[in-house]
């Protein structure tokens, strides 16, 4: 028994002494490889940046990079046109450097030379590292490997450099965990034998069935399962993670749900639907769809002088009820509100014809006297209003920047009906439509059109229109 004891250990000790020296070779080359290509896929993905010199925005996604992966011990891209100056880098105290003080200088003097080429290079750090600042990031002394690219032009021209430094902490940290698990392996073998390694199987194969069967439930979508595992040890603990887990993925998709029904009453889901087709989580500036659209503006006559008699808050008050008014009769005719100006309200109607936008005019007339019937009552003057109404193409979109962006709806389409409903108070009507939309009009007959003017010229635009009036039946 001591013989076999001391051969199987012999054998044991022996698969795993060059279990470890191979896998020791493959994590330090895989280490290699993965900086590389990481400093090769940060050089293509900022190569515009740095050729325009917007560097806010290689900072911007060198923080984002910092902060999704803790072995990035630190970012640096600098400009050969500046004399490979730092234009960019994490920690930010190596901005605007020339040689960084992380690493020592034959590092950096051989990155800086690296050309139509990457490089791995194993090295320490010289001095601790903070990321965020007060947050030990990295130790002095701490084995790392340098990810090394240049960055190009289209003209096959050399304008930076990129380096990531990648910690080698948890790369021992594994190798270690490895051989002791290695190790352990190897003992529990001698003892155990094939009996105690069957029960042992078959005690922790069930459970993790188990969660197998639930991770798959809640993978199509049944985000109300739990997993049922009564077990005291770590499959058990796993369990609960696992249900926690669930729980917590339910919580977060019913907060989204309710962010995004809360979204759609700021950018309604009739625009969405033209500007993000991809989903909300895809909008980016400059997003745009050429449509021929009605366009409906409405604005209070009167407003200014109504609200300098009224205190801010009942102005505020007064508002919300109003639009309250027209915004329900806009939408029961199949429209969408873009925005209010004041007191102004811009609708957008994306039928084919022009009858709904028409049908809106007059249900916001009739609501306005309901308004109007119940203002009257408690001794508050009536409100009257001026609808304009045109149809044409424009371009529905976002403007902005990366940080602010907004949905709008351009095009002289837009300002044509704006002018339209401002021609209101000079006829006397209370709606006014162009030509445009009672040409497109499905059934022109079930409403009654006045010809006002033939041939009016509105402001900014040199062609003359034809402007109808509308009244109720």
């Amino acid at each position: 028994m001591s013989a076999t004891t001391l051969l199987i250990v012999a054998i044991v000790g022996s698969l795993v002494w060059t279990w470890i020296a191979a896998e020791r070779e493959v994590f330090n080359q895989q280490a290699r490889e993965e900086a590389e290509m990481l400093a090769v896929v940060m050089a293509d993905a900022w190569v515009n940046e740095l050729f325009t010199q917007n560097w806010s925005q290689i900072r911007v996604g060198i923080n984002v990079m910092m902060q999704r992966d803790r072995d990035f011990v630190y970012i640096l891209v600098s400009d050969v046109r500046v004399g490979n100056q730092i234009i960019a880098a994490s920690p930010e105290e190596l901005q605007g450097r020339y040689i960084p003080d992380v690493v020592n200088l034959a590092v950096t003097q051989e990155a800086l030379s690296v050309f139509n080429r990457s490089i791995a290079t194993e090295t320490y750090l010289l001095r601790d590292v903070e990321y965020p600042q007060g947050t030990l990031r990295a130790m002095r002394g701490e084995p790392l490997i340098e990810g090394v690219a240049d960055i190009r032009n289209s003209a096959n021209q050399k304008i930076g450099t990129v380096r990531v430094g990648i910690s080698l902490s948890r790369l021992h940290q594994a190798r270690l965990r490895a051989l002791m698990k290695a190790l352990m392996v190897g003992f529990a073998s001698l003892g155990v034998g094939l009996v105690g390694a069957y029960v042992l199987a078959q005690r922790m194969s069930q459970p993790v069935k188990r969660l197998q069967v639930s991770a798959q439930k809640i993978a199509a979508g049944d985000l109300q399962h739990r997993a049922l595992v009564n077990c005291e040890d770590e499959i058990g603990r796993l369990a609960d993670s696992f249900n926690q887990m669930s729980a917590s993925l339910q919580a977060s998709f019913t907060k989204l749900e309710g962010t995004l029904h809360a979204f759609e009453r700021f950018v309604p889901n009739k625009f969405l639907s033209a500007i993000a087709a991809d989903g909300v989580e895809n909008i980016q500036v400059g997003t745009s769809s050429t449509r021929t659209i009605t366009i409906l503006f409405c604005d209070i006559r009167g407003y200014t002088s109504m609200s300098e008699q009224l205190t801010p808050q009942e102005t505020f008050n007064f508002l919300n009820d109003y639009l309250a008014c027209m915004g329900q009769a806009i939408e029961q005719a199949g429209g969408f509100i873009d925005k209010y100006i004041g007191d102004a309200i811009m609708a957008l109607f994306d039928n084919d014809s022009s009858d709904c936008a028409v049908c809106a005019a007059l249900g916001m007339r009739k609501a306005l006297k309901q308004f109007n019937q119940d203002r009257l009552q408690r001794s508050l003057p009536r409100v009257e209003i001026g609808i304009g109404i045109h149809r044409g193409e424009v371009v529905m979109g976002t403007v902005g920047y990366t940080s602010r962006i907004d949905s709008t709806v351009i095009g002289d389409a837009v300002n044509l009906a704006s002018r339209i409903e401002g021609l209101t108070k000079l006829y006397g009507c209370a709606i006014l439509v162009t030509n445009a939309v009672v040409q497109s009009l499905l059934r022109p007959e079930m409403f009654n059109l006045r010809l006002v003017d033939n041939a009016v010229k509105v402001k900014g635009k040199e062609e003359a229109i034809a402007v109808y009036a509308v009244t109720e039946a």
